[in-house]
């Protein structure tokens, strides 16, 4: 019997996705993988599969997926509508398809990204040791289309239910605790103006970085109209071009940037960040 799913419909965006390609900076490749990690973590563990497989990250729902075989479907994120075959089945929980059977999410009442873990895996050929889509390189597998056949892996164990695995509410006001550095000194007091200014995620962003809109961060006078060579850069670096409003650069960064970085995301606030709508008012907090 053949493991395979098939992409009915995919929604705004929906891309495959492991924990990434990290390591590769020294080749220009960023480290890629799913933005909300743990929600990935946990889709794998509810389908039997190990965390590090490939799933699909979907953005704002609306992907369908037929079964071709056999197989356990697990959805985590943000709360999310999911149906079979048209019938309500719940997300954050095994879900059983038989062969020919369509699954459905609908669109998240808050967040950004769904994930979608199948029992196997995703088995897509692996480039530089991920099967993640990385949107700035081109690295990995073309964003799904409609269409798209998935190979699956084999099954490693069974489906893990859990006695509750509430879904998370992302939340439309966020404080992001930030380590100053390495450039801090280029502004003035940055403790001070993080306390008092707040921003709203642009509907620019992407996988690569959350913009910030709102109102610039100051440099200090001695770093005025100064320009800095190139240097490297890592996921979470708080970036601030010439306007002074702060990219906060994600899983699919550049690994290099001409800009000063003021600080940089604590590990522990990138999952929350990666569920930031277009709108969401951003606070940063100095830690450092």
């Amino acid at each position: 019997m053949t493991r395979a799913v098939t992409v009915l419909a995919t929604g705004p965006q929906a891309l495959i996705q492991d924990l990434g390609r990290p390591g590769n900076a020294h080749l220009g490749v960023p480290p890629s993988g799913a933005l909300d990690e743990p929600s990935l973590r946990l889709a794998n563990r509810l389908a039997g599969n190990s965390e590090d497989a490939a799933g699909i990250e979907s953005v704002l729902g609306g992907l369908r997926l037929r079964a071709e075989g056999s197989c356990t479907v697990a959805v985590t994120g943000p709360s999310v509508p999911v149906a079979v075959d048209g019938r309500d089945a719940g997300s954050h929980t095994p879900v059983h398809l038989r062969a020919g059977q369509v699954i459905e999410l609908g669109s998240p009442r808050s967040g950004l990204r769904c994930y979608v873990a199948v029992s196997g895996g995703i088995e897509v050929a692996p480039q530089l040791g991920s099967r993640s889509t990385d949107v700035l390189s081109g690295i990995g597998p073309e964003p799904l289309r409609a269409g798209d056949v998935l190979p699956l892996g084999t099954p490693t164990g069974p489906p893990v239910g859990e006695d509750a695995v509430p879904p998370p509410s992302p939340a439309d006001h966020l404080t992001i605790p930030v380590l100053l550095g390495p450039r801090d000194d280029w502004f003035t007091d940055p403790s001070a103006q993080f306390a008092k200014l707040t921003w709203a995620v642009s509907p620019e962003s992407n996988r690569v970085g959350l913009r910030l809109l709102g109102d610039p961060v100051t440099r200090a006078p001695e770093f005025a109209g100064r320009e800095l060579t190139s240097e490297g850069v890592v996921t979470g670096a708080v970036q601030v071009p010439a306007n002074g409003k702060p990219v906060i650069f994600l899983n699919d960064h550049p690994t290099t940037g001409g800009y000063p970085v003021i600080g940089v995301v604590d590990p522990r606030g990138m999952p929350a960040l990666a569920q930031a709508r277009p709108g969401t008012k951003i606070r940063l907090r100095a830690t450092g």
